[in-house]
C-alpha cells in the first residue's frame, strides 16, 4: 500500500534506542560531574599549596623569633644594649661621642667649639585682669598710675 502525504507511518521507539539514550544521558551526567570534581580538585590543590607555603614562612619566622628571644635573654644583648642605647661604659673605659665639624673649623683644622646663646630674659607677663580686659573689650587696658 502506497503512502500518501497525509499519512505517515507511526514511528516506534525500540528498546535499544531507549537504552542508548539512557546510556548517553548517564555518560553526559558522569562527564559533567567528573569535570566539576577535577575543577574543584585543582582549586583545592591551589589552596593547599598556598597554605603549605604560608606554614613554611611562619615556621621560618617562628625560628627567627625563637633565636631572637634567646639572644635578647642573654648577657651579650644586655651588654650591646648598654653600650649602644644607654651609652654606658665598663670600668676603665671612656665614652667618646664624635662631634661633627663645621665648615669653617674644617678649614682651620681646629676642633669645633659650640657656643651657647645667652639665656633669654623673660618679658613681663600681663596680670590676669589685663588679659580679661583685652578679651572683653578688644582694647588695651587703661594705664593706672
Amino acid at each position: 500500500m502506497p503512502f500518501t502525504t497525509d499519512e505517515q507511518p507511526a514511528r516506534t521507539i525500540s528498546g535499544t534506542q531507549v537504552m542508548f539514550a539512557v546510556i548517553v544521558a548517564l555518560a553526559l551526567m558522569l562527564t559533567v560531574n567528573f569535570s566539576g570534581r577535577v575543577s574543584a580538585d585543582r582549586q583545592l590543590r591551589a589552596i593547599r599549596d598556598t597554605v603549605l607555603r604560608e606554614i613554611d614562612l611562619l615556621k621560618r619566622e617562628q625560628g627567627e623569633l625563637i633565636a631572637r628571644l634567646a639572644y635578647v635573654q642573654s648577657d651579650a644583648y644586655v651588654s650591646d644594649w648598654a653600650r649602644s642605647e644607654a651609652k654606658m661604659v665598663r670600668d676603665g673605659e671612656v665614652l667618646i661621642l664624635p662631634v661633627p665639624m663645621s665648615a669653617t673649623s674644617a678649614e682651620d683644622d681646629q676642633p669645633a667649639v659650640t657656643e651657647f646663646a645667652p639665656p633669654q630674659t623673660r618679658q613681663q607677663q600681663p596680670e590676669n585682669w589685663q588679659l580679661w580686659w583685652a578679651l572683653f573689650f578688644d582694647s588695651p587696658p587703661p594705664v593706672l598710675n
